[in-house]
């Protein structure tokens, strides 16, 4: 090998190591900025799951953080004042007819959740029930609502996972049930 051979050599070398370099460097960058984006997700995530754990001792968990905050308003109001600062006139009545009272004004009655309308159109039967007979029998006893049958398999997914119900699988049939002990209620 000669020397102008042995040189080329090296400085392709130079020039590829030059380059691994540039682009290790690179690739730090955009790991870096991942890494950043992660550790605010987790910050976001943590934040909703702390949010979660503080809401889920509640006796009904149908209600939302915002109407929580209402509620003390509506305590406020018997001393003349609401979050909003507007004034309101003095109330006897308590907070949760106020409450009722707001639900009413704003148009909207309060439903119950389709997860609670499932698991008692599950108490109604002893044998496993796949979702497309109950999302059809849901429809028949409450016909204002129209889930999808993917909201209606959503649903009862989530009571399992809550354990609020159980998943029997025959074949590639998914059936659901109560477990032994809410069937007994």
């Amino acid at each position: 090998m000669t020397s102008q051979s042995a040189a080329t050599l090296r400085s392709r070398y130079v020039e590829q190591a030059a380059s691994d370099l540039e682009e290790n460097r690179r690739r730090q960058r955009e790991l870096s900025d991942r890494i950043a984006v992660l550790k605010q997700e987790e910050s976001l995530l943590l934040d909703i799951l702390s949010l979660a754990e503080r809401y889920e001792g509640f006796a009904d968990a149908s209600r939302l953080p915002e109407q929580l905050q209402d509620e003390p308003a509506v305590a406020k109001g018997k001393r003349g004042s609401t979050k909003g600062g507007s004034k309101r006139p003095a109330s006897d009545e308590p907070a949760s007819a106020g409450t009722a009272a707001e639900t009413a004004a704003k148009g909207k009655p309060h439903r119950p959740l389709l997860g609670d309308l499932l698991a008692d159109l599950l108490a109604d039967h002893d044998e496993p029930r796949p979702a497309k007979e109950l999302r059809d029998e849901l429809m028949t006893k409450y016909p204002d609502r129209n889930p999808t049958p993917q909201v209606v398999r959503n649903t009862l997914e989530s009571l399992v996972a809550k354990g609020r119900v159980r998943r029997h699988k025959l074949q590639r049939s998914v059936m659901y049930t109560l477990p032994k002990a809410a069937a007994a209620k």
